[in-house]
């Protein structure tokens, strides 16, 4: 159990039958009444956002998240295969669980699945990826003194900004928090 005044960003507790993890809190002290701490919440099944404010003596039951390193292995149609490296277990899941977050995965990369109680909600890619640009338009010489991008697209199929003076054939570094270019590699 943790109180509402222990609430720090990125706790994940219970509440009302789901698993929400804290974005965001305040801790209001008005000049008037009592004291309450208001939050922002994330669904972390659905992604749904939620505020709620709670007494900072109410009590919530921590969640735990197991988030355990797997090799994506392949797709095969909706499924995104995964392989425990340790037990050799593979688990498939389906596009829900899985969402975005493999579009700047390769193949035989490593991923953090997050799970609650057995059941698998998301996945979470590298923080960094180097990917081969596949197609993007040549750069133009003299062009680069404003900072301008150009569209590319990487061999994950995934579009990002690339700047000018970068070419078709080269590895560049991903963030794929936001899905910006970070440098040549």
């Amino acid at each position: 159990m943790i109180a509402a005044g222990d609430f720090r960003n990125g706790v994940t507790i219970e509440l009302e039958g789901n698993v929400y993890q804290i974005i965001e809190f305040q801790h209001v002290k008005p000049g008037k009444g009592a004291a309450f701490v208001r939050t922002k919440l994330k669904n972390i099944k659905s992604g749904g956002v939620v505020e709620k404010t709670f007494r900072p003596t109410e009590k919530c039951p921590k969640a735990h998240v197991d988030r355990k390193d797997m090799q994506y292995l392949y797709k095969d149609g909706d499924l995104y295969y995964f392989m425990d490296s340790e037990t050799y277990e593979q688990i498939a899941l389906n596009q829900d669980a899985v969402g975005d977050a493999l579009k700047f995965v390769k193949e035989n990369e490593v991923c953090k699945v997050c799970s609650h109680k057995g059941e698998v909600f998301s996945v979470e890619p590298p923080l960094f990826v180097e990917l081969v640009i596949t197609e993007t338009e040549p750069g133009f010489k003299g062009d680069t003194a404003t900072g301008a991008t150009k569209p590319a697209t990487v061999e994950t199929g995934a579009q990002v900004q690339v700047p000018l003076f970068v070419d078709q054939g080269e590895t560049i570094k991903i963030d794929t928090r936001t899905g910006e270019y970070l440098s040549r590699v």
